[in-house]
């Protein structure tokens, strides 16, 4: 019974470190998979962008300009960078994106909502001087990808009929202008009601009005101490003429 218990032992030992190794393979398999996975969306996306895309000066000179050229985006909400190189001859596929550097041209680190107003090159600069962008490397290649990103000219409503048909995209594109004038409308009455609470509730914000008041206060305030002081003066000049008459010769200085 003893030899037996043992045996079973053993065998429920091994059964756990097979089940542990199994996990720490999965979860390093996990690891690896995850960045190849979002690399390929990524770089399924920006090639589909430049396929429909109707302007051919990014696609006659702009790539031809940033050929073989890579840039590099390391996110704070990333464990990985994103790698983008150009491949001007590749049509169809001209940029490739990877999660493994092997060289780069151009290091950008941020965030995303720094990313997201990121659109135009003069943008870049005011940014790293803010601190919320980092930059190694050639600026200029970094501005190149910008410029193409900002440049890219597709027509939504044309490539959605191709797939839906006419009337269902013209019926989609409506409901959602809808959808976006009611959250605009919602947004900036939400940021109403909220400024409006801050002010006259929390008392949190002073107003433009309130300001003012404040302003001509002050200046009033000002007005009425110079007037005083200018009185001061003056007395204290009389003050001062008096005593000095008083101890001229032949002066009165009888004392009562």
């Amino acid at each position: 019974m003893a030899l037996f218990s043992q045996l079973t032992k053993h065998v429920k030992q091994s059964e756990q470190s097979e089940k542990e190794t199994a996990a720490k393979a999965g979860g390093i398999m996990d690891f690896l998979l995850l960045p190849q996975m979002f690399s390929a969306a990524i770089e399924t996306i920006i090639n589909k962008a430049l396929l429909i895309n109707s302007n051919q000066d990014i696609n006659d000179n702009a790539l031809n300009a940033l050929d073989q050229a890579s840039l590099t985006v390391q996110l704070v909400e990333l464990s990985f960078p994103i790698s983008l190189t150009v491949n001007a001859q590749d049509r169809h596929q001209p940029v490739i994106v990877g999660a493994m550097v092997e060289r780069s041209d151009c290091v950008i680190s941020t965030s995303v909502s720094t990313l997201k107003k990121i659109k135009a090159e003069q943008q870049i600069t005011q940014l790293i001087k803010a601190g919320e962008l980092d930059v190694e490397g050639d600026i200029k290649v970094a501005q190149q990808f910008v410029n193409i990103a900002q440049q890219l000219t597709i027509d939504w409503q044309s490539e959605l009929a191709k797939q839906l048909g006419d009337v269902p995209t013209h019926k989609l594109i409506a409901l959602g202008n809808q959808i976006s004038k009611k959250i605009k409308v919602t947004s900036e009455q939400i940021e109403k009601d909220m400024t409006e609470y801050l002010v006259y509730e929390k008392r949190l914000i002073v107003t433009s009005t309130q300001i003012n008041h404040f302003n001509d206060t002050v200046k009033e305030v000002e007005h009425q101490t110079k007037k005083l002081s200018e009185r001061v003066e003056s007395l204290t000049k009389n003050v001062s003429d008096k005593l000095h008459l008083e101890k001229l010769p032949g002066s009165d200085q009888s004392t009562h």
